[in-house]
């Protein structure tokens, strides 16, 4: 199975994020609200990984983080 949304079912991409919420969350801080926003799009089909992995660098760049 792959990530694109073309690939998953709305089921699998909401099973995908929580998997990586969780095994994220045992080193670091629970995702800012700006963050969990971006990965709804995700979960809801409306856009890819990547677009907001790319959104995520940005903000931390420019702002200094998601909160």
């Amino acid at each position: 199975m792959g990530y694109l949304i073309s690939e998953t079912t709305r089921e699998e991409r909401e099973k995908l994020v929580y998997k990586a919420l969780g095994i994220s969350l045992s080193d670091a801080d629970y995702p800012s609200e700006k963050v969990m926003l971006l990965v709804r799009q995700y979960i809801d089909g409306k856009m890819e990984l990547d677009h907001i992995q790319k959104l995520i660098i940005e903000f931390y760049q420019k702002e200094g983080g998601c909160n």
